[in-house]
């Protein structure tokens, strides 16, 4: 039996605490990765899992969240992966249709680089994984999927280690319909969703999407 999400809070930028407030339900598993445990802090949640090594955490926080029931994970400080990374392999095959990573974008561009590249980290093929900050949402795309928003929010696609052919979109300002988009072209950019919903589908290969959304009148 699938579990339905994963989400998981990284020790990065959260730029809308709201909108992630906002899209957790009742049966998501949350995941504290070492300092992230921070915006779950922020939004009144207390996770079910907080892994990492720890360096980002008090001691007496972690003993506190242990009794009241969290499931600790810890690893050495001095690793050959990241946090998130060790994170991401130990929720892969455990069943989740759904995994969204909060808080893994801006501050250092090394880091927000290769969390990008752990959206293709092996095993999570069949996982539905979207890195999201509260303002931008970032996925890979391989056959079809949809984005959910409000009309006005950007869609940018760009295609991933070579061209991407037969794309299809649904709720796009500027439809594809069976087009390619290639690596150094930008046709993809700045796109924009006309409802609530929008669909891409891909014949062959990958796309990145970015999704921003719209700031909220303050």
């Amino acid at each position: 039996m699938q579990k339905k999400r994963a989400v998981v809070f990284v020790n990065g930028v959260m730029e809308d605490h709201q909108v992630v407030q906002s899209m957790l339900v009742a049966d998501d598993y949350l995941v504290a990765v070492d300092g992230g445990l921070c915006h779950l802090r922020t939004i009144g949640v207390q996770p079910h899992l907080l892994i990492g090594d720890l360096d980002s955490v008090d001691e007496g926080e972690v003993e506190a969240l242990q009794l009241s029931g969290v499931q600790i994970k810890p690893y050495p400080v001095e690793k050959e992966e990241t946090d998130l990374e060790l994170t991401l392999l130990a929720l892969a095959g455990q069943g989740f249709e759904e995994i969204r990573v909060v808080a893994a974008l801006g501050g250092r561009l090394d880091q927000t680089l290769a969390n990008l590249s752990l959206l293709e980290l092996p095993g999570l093929e069949d996982v539905d994984v979207r890195l999201d900050d509260g303002h931008e949402e970032i996925l890979i795309i391989r056959g079809s999927i949809k984005i959910e928003g409000r009309p006005g929010d950007t869609i940018s696609l760009l295609a991933k280690d070579g061209c991407t052919n037969g794309i299809v979109t649904e709720g796009l300002k500027y439809p594809l319909n069976r087009e390619t988009l290639c690596p150094n072209r930008t046709r993809g950019i700045s796109n924009e969703m006309l409802s609530e919903q929008a669909i891409v589908r891909v014949a062959s290969g990958r796309l990145l999407c970015v999704h921003t959304r719209q700031r909220s009148p303050s």
